[in-house]
């Protein structure tokens, strides 16, 4: 259908309470009649899942999932409408049978097709769906793969169209989708119908362009599409067909946050008393720069460079898979707060709906999207496969067109990857379902975005760093050292730097109190590879060790409070250091994207956010050189510290830069300054030999007797005073220095505000505060410095006067506030 939000004369009516559900044995039950004597039924609720439903009436823990796919599961509404009606479902989780009443009306093998129905509705009818158990369908045989991923346990889930969530041991923990997982409605139409509609926003040279083509019953005479003040009448093309292209001079383009604006405009087909709402649009041009070397991959948004970073999306909760507004906007929000700027849907996942998208559009978050297909080597000459990836890729598409934010489709995940690593020759094979079918339903309905066939994609092997778009594990489960992030030569990693990232101190007292690494509990929230002989704790301990020089068997066990400080700095220091690389003018890098945004459940996984919506220390890091103005440095050896500024905002930047020096005594030993102007989308990289105009060994690469300084900082400093962005180098590994810290907590218009003095270099400071949560966390302190925190209520409304402490490494207080 398309992105319809609304159509005059048209009653819709959301079937999602009064639900029941009851679960039976594979097949015990063949029709309603049989499963109405069923005697066992709880409420449920749509959209929903099987699991979620019998958590809330205390039948299944999601801290131990039992098995789902082994079972019926039976879903019955007593309707209360009656009539002539359409039936629609958004997404069946999976292998569904419909009924009014005994009449069967559909059955579904796809959790990712929508499907509709006309239906006569009798009075009192009662709506059955039984969920037929999808286990015996995993276990059927197809035909021969070429390759078995050992990631995904049940691999007759390449011959099903469901998602692979909950089938990924050490992945994601075992929680099955079964259910109304999307919403169900039954609609009335009124004199109009929307049978069909493709929008076609368009950026160029003569600004903004809508065009529109659609099929529309009983559409009146005199129909106009209306657009950001402009107007035009369709044309119509016979039976019941109808097109436009409309020029609208007042519209302003759409841009990444971190580049500009977001502009959205109301879409509306009007004619006499009826009016379609077609929800709001937004004008962008998408490009692709492949480079000189026609082997790179960078976004061109409006014909502007966008270095995109963000990170990697799945469902915020597995159970309940709920993609509304409010589940949704916290995690997006916390996105552009940290600076990033695109977000992939990775295909292990589920396809996103239309809130996330608009949420996307309004946060000026660009999206990459991947179809649901991963790893697996699918039957692509069984030609019912075939149609059946193609009728959900056109209808996910047809619902998302108009979105801005989508700037890039791609076929699939890690499947091109697969075959390769498997020892196939790349150039033996052919992909006709990416390359073909689904590159022709992006380009039938999103000709405007960026097509990539899988990923990693491009070059001799698909998961090559230098050429196309890769994943990026160098630094992380390959356990190269940090300067490997500039010898690979990375062009995009559409996946990047995986750490079992350690949460905050209040997420494991609440959620997880188990000792940390070797406790099974503790050890079931650690992801791994299936069949591994390692896990991602094991990765973050080796770079641990490699950049802080510490034991990490002997600092667990002599002092874990510790160890687990310098866990959650470590992972954050490393991601901040491979950002802060592919950052520079002179990288060949257009992007990274971290795996992954939230985790499952509550432990040291991959998320940057933990489970319960907490931004962990790595957050704040990746936050501290991810905005779009930006002062950076880098470690060069002998030729001393680099110091990058970066203004990536569509007006100029006029600020002072300060390079300072610090030792162990408060007061900086050299402290430089220089005014700078920079242009809109301009960047300059200045050395810091340059800037103390002497020699220093800032670096302490040349290494001529004791080091004299502990930190070097780099500030970017605006007209008020405020400190835009900073960027600090220690020179020796973190170690709590001594003595307290004096703060102030202050109340402006704005809210609370922390100022924080240390008399020694601290170079991790928590602020631990049950009520309020800090604008910036796990930071370094520098001796006699004064660093301004902001304090806002978390995600319960916070009132009074916010009380806590600051922590150093090991969870030493520091200082108080708040308490008098």
């Amino acid at each position: 259908m398309g992105p319809i939000k609304g159509i005059t004369g048209t009653r819709v009516v959301s079937l999602d309470e009064g639900w029941r559900l009851a679960l039976t044995a594979p097949g015990e039950c063949a029709t309603p009649a049989e499963a109405g004597a069923l005697a066992d039924w709880i409420p449920a609720r749509a959209p929903g899942t099987v699991a979620q439903a019998l958590e809330v009436a205390g039948r299944w823990r999601r801290d131990a999932p039992e098995p789902l796919h082994d079972k019926d599961a039976w879903w019955r509404l007593d309707l209360a409408e009656g009539g002539r009606r359409r039936l629609c479902f958004d997404g069946l989780a999976t292998l569904a049978e419909v009924w009014i009443d005994e009449t069967p009306l559909l059955t579904s093998s796809s959790m990712f097709q929508p499907q509709a129905v006309e239906v006569e509705i009798a009075p009192g009818a009662t709506l059955w769906i039984c969920f037929r158990a999808l286990a015996p369908r995993l276990a059927a045989k197809g035909p021969r793969a070429r390759w078995r991923p050992f990631m995904i346990e049940a691999q007759g889930l390449r011959l099903v169209r469901t998602t692979l969530l909950g089938h990924m041991g050490g992945w994601c923990p075992p929680i099955h989708a079964v259910g109304p997982w999307r919403p169900i409605r039954l609609i009335e139409d009124g004199p109009a119908r929307v049978a069909e509609v493709k929008l076609r926003p368009t950026w160029g040279d003569d600004g903004a362009t809508l065009g529109l083509e659609a099929t529309i019953h009983g559409l009146p005479d005199g129909a106009r599409l209306d657009c950001a003040g402009a107007s035009t009448a369709l044309e119509s093309l016979g039976g019941d067909r109808f097109r436009a292209r409309l020029h609208c001079p007042a519209a302003q383009p759409w841009q990444p946050h971190t580049h500009g604006d977001q502009p959205l405009y109301p879409v509306r087909v009007r004619a006499g008393d009826i009016e379609i709402d077609l929800g709001r649009t937004g004008f962008r041009r998408i490009e692709v720069d492949r480079e000189a070397d026609g082997q790179g991959f960078a976004l061109k948004v409006n014909g502007a460079a966008v270095f995109a970073r963000g990170a990697v999306w799945v469902p915020p909760d597995l159970v309940g898979l709920v993609c509304d507004r409010a589940t949704v906007e916290p995690i997006l929000r916390r996105m552009r707060e940290a600076g990033m700027n695109m977000v992939r849907v990775t295909g292990v996942g589920v396809y996103e709906g239309r809130a996330f998208f608009e949420l996307c559009d309004e946060l000026g978050l660009l999206v990459w999207h991947d179809f649901m297909l991963a790893n697996f080597d699918y039957p692509t000459g069984d030609p019912g496969f075939v149609d059946q990836v193609r009728a959900e890729a056109e209808a996910f598409l047809a619902g998302v067109q108009g979105s801005p934010s989508l700037a890039v489709l791609c076929g699939g995940s890690e499947v091109m990857q697969q075959a390769a690593m498997m020892g196939l020759a790349p150039g033996s094979l052919a992909w006709p379902l990416f390359d073909d079918v689904l590159a022709q339903a992006a380009e039938r309905f999103a000709p405007g975005v960026a097509f990539v066939p899988n990923t990693p994609w491009g070059g001799p092997l698909p998961f090559v760093a230098n050429q196309g778009v890769t994943h990026y594990y160098g630094v992380g489960a390959y356990e190269r050292p940090l300067g490997d992030a500039r010898a690979a030569g990375v062009r995009f990693a559409s996946e990047c730097l995986a750490f079992a990232n350690v949460p905050q101190p209040q997420t494991l007292a609440h959620a997880l109190t188990a000792p940390a690494v070797h406790d099974p509990r503790w050890k079931a929230r650690v992801p791994r590879d299936r069949g591994a002989s390692w896990d991602f704790e094991d990765v973050r301990d080796h770079y641990l060790q490699r950049l802080y020089g510490c034991d990490p068997y002997a600092l667990r066990r002599i002092d874990p409070a510790l160890y687990l400080d310098l866990s959650r700095k470590v992972s954050g220091d490393v991601m901040a250091a491979v950002f802060a690389e592919w950052r520079r003018a002179a990288s060949p890098c257009a992007g990274g994207l971290v795996w992954l945004l939230k985790d499952f459940e509550p432990g040291a996984g991959w998320g940057l956010i933990d489970a319960l919506g907490e931004p962990k220390p790595c957050w704040y890091a990746l936050k501290r050189v991810l905005q779009p103005r930006q002062v950076l440095l880098t470690d060069e050896g002998v030729n001393g510290l680099a110091v990058r500024v970066l203004n990536e905002r569509p007006e100029p930047l006029a600020a002072e830069l300060r390079l300072a020096v610090f030792g162990a005594e408060p007061g900086p030993l050299i402290d430089v300054r220089r005014a700078l102007e920079l242009p809109a989308g301009g960047a300059v990289e200045l050395s810091a030999f340059d800037l103390i105009g002497r020699f220093f060994d800032v670096s302490y690469a040349y290494r001529f007797g004791p080091r004299a300084h502990e930190a070097v900082a780099a500030q970017l400093i605006g007209p008020d005073g405020d400190i835009i962005s900073e960027a600090c180098h220690l020179l020796a590994p973190p170690i709590a220095g001594e003595g307290e810290v004096a703060i102030a907590l202050s109340e402006a218009v704005e809210g609370w505000t922390l100022a924080l003095t240390a008399q020694r270099l601290q170079p991790y400071v928590h602020i631990a505060d049950a009520a309020f949560e800090p604008s910036d966390d796990g930071f370094v302190l520098l001796p006699g410095e004064t660093k301004r925190v902001r304090l806002s209520g978390r995600q319960q409304a916070a009132t009074g006067r916010p009380q806590g402490e600051a922590l150093a490494l090991g969870g030493r207080v520091l200082g108080g506030y708040g308490l008098g």
